[in-house]
């Protein structure tokens, strides 16, 4: 299964604060592709006033755990995130297939 993290209520000046928790944040995404969590994962642009992260797993814990540990939340960065199952039916990487 899919699972969307969003991050919102990003902290004023956010992308300026984000520097100095940055490495720790990056270190801490890429540790969870090479789990196997984490899919894919970036900031919302034009303006930069969020981010959405794709995780898959058995449940949503993958990602509330990636949430719950991040230093970007842990440092006040993000003010919110949720996460959304996402049933996914086209492509590759489909989690669930559709027969024709």
């Amino acid at each position: 299964m899919h699972y969307l993290l969003f991050y919102t209520d990003l902290a004023d000046n956010y992308v300026a604060k984000r520097e100095a928790f940055r490495d720790a944040h990056l270190a801490h995404a890429r540790a969870a592709v090479k789990r196997g969590d984490l899919v894919l994962g970036g900031a919302l642009a034009e303006p930069v006033d969020g981010a959405v992260l794709l995780f898959q797993g058995d449940n949503s814990r993958v990602a509330e755990s990636f949430a719950e540990t991040d230093p970007y939340v842990l440092n006040g960065l993000v003010g919110t995130w949720t996460v959304r199952p996402w049933t996914t039916v086209v492509g590759a990487d489909a989690a669930v297939k559709l027969t024709d």
